[in-house]
């Protein structure tokens, strides 16, 4: 559940930061018969989402078992690679989103309101998909309840909320740090889902090594016990584990964690490009 909450929370605010600044932006400037069209384009965003959402859900349902595992390992890799390429995104960019926003509502106010809606149902889009794929493949990962999709719910919510009192000014939130720190977590549940993914392969007989076990602690760390859940839900651990299941997480984990350590300490000693628009962060 603390997993899905913390993709609800990050992608929610990312959603709603970027929302905020579009409007905010638009009222500031006086262009406030644009509101609408950012609107529309963030309600058509949204209604994607879901819908990719439950099309992942109940398109894959009637097919063979192993069709399905072969359909769930494979999205969840493309999930894992889409997450990760958003945080390296996000930590290249998070200095200059706000004037990068601007510039780019400025071209699409000068194209027409149906342009305003395009960049936003593309800007709030990215982000709902992204967290459509991700929180299914969370989902698959750690079982069939309704506690990840209350996570997830809990996390857009507090999203909404946190992005709005941002955005007005009644809440300084450090957002470099907070998102550096989700980041890094995200980096350890995407491993998971990497690993699962790997796992739903090798059950699809795609990979092999299914019953080749790196370690099986299932006597210890019981599934069903209260921290078997717990780890389940925050790092996708599974009391069997393969060996591929295994190499991937080390993998993953050796090589995108330090990457983006390196490329936080990078960026955090270059000085913001000079703009007519104070950075976001």
């Amino acid at each position: 559940m603390f997993a899905n909450f913390l993709i609800g929370l990050r992608e929610g605010l990312e959603a709603a930061l970027v929302v905020g600044i579009l409007v905010a932006y638009l009222v500031r400037t006086e262009r406030t018969h644009l509101l609408r069209w950012v609107w529309a384009g963030v309600a058509v965003a949204v209604t994607v989402s879901v819908a990719f959402g439950a099309a992942l859900t109940y398109g894959p349902k009637g097919l063979s078992f192993e069709a399905q595992e072969l359909i769930g390992g494979s999205l969840s890799i493309v999930a894992v690679a889409l997450i990760t390429w958003m945080i390296f995104w996000m930590a290249r960019t998070a200095r200059t989103l706000r004037a990068d926003l601007h510039a780019r509502m400025d071209t699409a106010a000068t194209a027409g309101p149906v342009a305003v809606g395009v960049m936003a149902l593309l800007a709030v889009g990215r982000e709902g998909l992204e967290t459509a794929l991700f929180l299914w493949a969370g989902v698959r990962a750690t079982g069939n309840t309704t506690d990840p999709l209350v996570g997830a719910l809990l996390g857009l919510a507090v999203a909404v909320v946190l992005g709005y009192l941002v955005t007005k000014g009644a809440v300084r939130l450090d957002l470099a740090k907070f998102f550096t720190w989700t980041a890094v977590l995200l980096i350890v549940v995407a491993a998971g889902v990497l690993s699962y993914g790997i796992h739903d392969l090798q059950e699809a007989g795609v990979l092999p090594g299914l019953n080749s076990l790196a370690f099986d602690v299932s006597a210890q760390i019981p599934p069903s016990s209260w921290y078997g859940t717990l780890l389940k839900g925050t790092i996708n651990f599974s009391p069997a584990t393969t060996w591929l299941e295994a190499f991937a997480w080390l993998a993953y984990m050796a090589a995108v964690l330090p990457l983006f350590l390196r490329t936080v300490r990078v960026r955090a000693h270059v000085p913001p490009t000079p703009a007519p628009e104070k950075a976001l962060v």
